[in-house]
């Protein structure tokens, strides 16, 4: 598979198909226009420290939380974050910042203005997706859908706009804006909020993931960089079936995605 670098640039028009199908990412504030290897030391993005679609800086960033302005301890009046769940929300935005591998999967997003792309109902292997939501069982949230349901305002640090929480502006900033609980809501616990592993999967980043058991096609959040990245065989099963069977994946479950690539096998075009 073509991995970019700065001195082969040339190639990127020729294989600008191929990349756009297997080594797709998603554009955003802190993302390259192309992939190309890092090191990360940061031990979670580390997956990804041979090929990857982030900085070391991003990689920090997210290690710090200080990538994204969202504030995960929105409910902070009745407990902050537990570590083991902010160490499954920081793993999903390493493969968020730095995955290669979501090209089959890329949308246009034209309801958020930081970008102009996400992705859209990547199959998250289902055992994943249990260990995320068992992590972040009884931590708080006020709202289900993080990616569209918070209010937004504009804290200073002059006191003039404050929060009854305590919250504050990251990395030291004089004003920031802060996302907040919807009017009406209260925080209850994550396992009252989504019930289930596969309705916190898919709901709460507004469908970028697709809740898949193990045995079929589905990608992981963990895995060991230096044996490989398993989601690169995924990848290239979506990307080869769309090519040849003219479906668009996101219309299909896995398992119908797999219904599609054994057809695909005996019917070709013109024949």
């Amino acid at each position: 598979m073509f991995i970019y670098s700065r001195q082969h640039n040339s190639r990127v028009q020729l294989n600008h198909c191929k990349i756009l199908l297997n080594n797709g990412f998603v554009k955003e504030r802190h993302s390259f226009s192309v992939s190309y290897p890092h090191f990360f030391p940061y031990e979670q993005c580390s997956p990804w420290r041979n090929r990857s679609c982030c900085t070391q800086e991003t990689a920090r960033a997210i290690h710090e939380s200080s990538h994204h302005p969202l504030d995960y301890d929105h409910c902070k009046s009745r407990r902050t974050l537990s570590k083991d769940c902010r160490r499954h929300f920081t793993q999903d935005d390493c493969f968020y910042e730095c995955s290669p591998n979501v090209g089959p999967w890329v949308v246009k997003d034209n309801e958020r203005p930081w970008r102009t792309e996400r992705f859209y109902g990547v199959p998250l292997c289902a055992s994943d997706c249990e260990a995320w939501f068992e992590a972040c069982l009884y931590d708080f949230t006020c709202t289900d859908n993080w990616s569209l349901n918070f209010r937004w305002v504009t804290i200073t640090d002059d006191g003039i706009t404050k929060l009854s929480d305590g919250r504050q502006c990251k990395n030291g900033a004089s004003s920031c804006k802060v996302n907040v609980c919807p009017e009406g809501s209260s925080c209850v616990t994550f396992l009252q909020m989504y019930g289930n592993a596969s309705n916190f999967c898919e709901t709460v980043w507004d469908g970028s993931w697709r809740y898949t058991p193990d045995d079929q096609p589905c990608m992981r959040l963990w895995f060991d960089g230096e044996a490989g990245n398993p989601n690169v065989a995924v990848a290239e099963f979506y990307a080869n079936l769309k090519s040849a069977s003219g479906v668009d994946t996101l219309l299909l479950s896995p398992a119908l995605a797999l219904l599609v690539s054994v057809v695909a096998m005996f019917i070709r075009p013109g024949l």
